[in-house]
């Protein structure tokens, strides 16, 4: 059980050191491509989300990408694929709930942001851009909730802006603050990895609590 807990480890940061390279590789065109599809498609919730940002930030304050220029083809890139979700929703309504699972759809994601969407209604367009899984299926399913356009793209802006400018000036202002950032650098991302991950580990434990309850009540009853 050590070994394989040992590994996972070895894995994980092999995949952080991986996402460095694959920033340089692809360039602005890259990041554009991933993030479009991380919001609007529904393929994006295999794709790296915060953790991308925060590296892109951290390799733009080296100077190998603009800042300016990763910021503006992120927004861009953020908003775009957030509309496309929408429209998708939009026009396949309900039969997104009776598709079957794939590859690369998984209806319990579908479900869960549709379980977040009528907790916090239009706010979850925001709140999302911050909860992995749900940020992709979101837009859809406000899309497919019929919420007026104009709604959308007002919190579809304020929540890209809000998450594109807090992970990737993040980044950047740790890179320019901390000494020797490289041999930092694994431990930083894969902490703000953990810290993306616990809003929706909160949410599941919850819900399960919750699940757990109502048994009970309905086993006593």
């Amino acid at each position: 059980m050590a070994i394989d807990s040992v590994l996972a480890v070895g894995e994980w940061l092999a995949w952080l050191r991986n996402l460095e390279g694959l920033i340089r590789t692809v360039g602005y065109v890259g990041l554009f491509a991933i993030v479009f599809a991380e919001t609007g498609l529904f393929i994006g919730f295999l794709l790296p989300g915060d953790s991308l940002l925060i590296t892109a930030g951290l390799i733009a304050q080296r100077g190998e990408l603009d800042i300016v220029t990763l910021i503006a083809v992120l927004l861009v890139a953020a908003i775009t694929g957030d509309a496309t979700g929408y429209w998708i929703g939009y026009r396949a309504g309900a039969r997104l709930f009776q598709r079957e699972d794939s590859r690369f759809f998984k209806k319990k994601h579908l479900q869960r942001a549709e379980e977040f969407y009528e907790k916090h209604g239009g706010k979850t367009i925001v709140l999302a851009r911050f909860v992995p899984f749900v940020r992709t299926f979101a837009p859809s399913v406000a899309g497919a909730a019929r919420m007026p356009y104009t709604k959308f793209a007002f919190y579809n802006v304020t929540g890209a802006v809000l998450w594109i400018f807090s992970m990737t000036l993040l980044g950047y202002i740790v890179g320019e603050a901390v000494p020797n950032i490289d041999l930092l650098l694994l431990p930083i991302i894969g902490g703000v990895v953990l810290l993306s991950l616990l809003p929706p580990a909160y949410h599941l434990w919850r819900e399960r609590r919750r699940s757990a309850s109502e048994r009970r009540l309905e086993e006593g009853s």
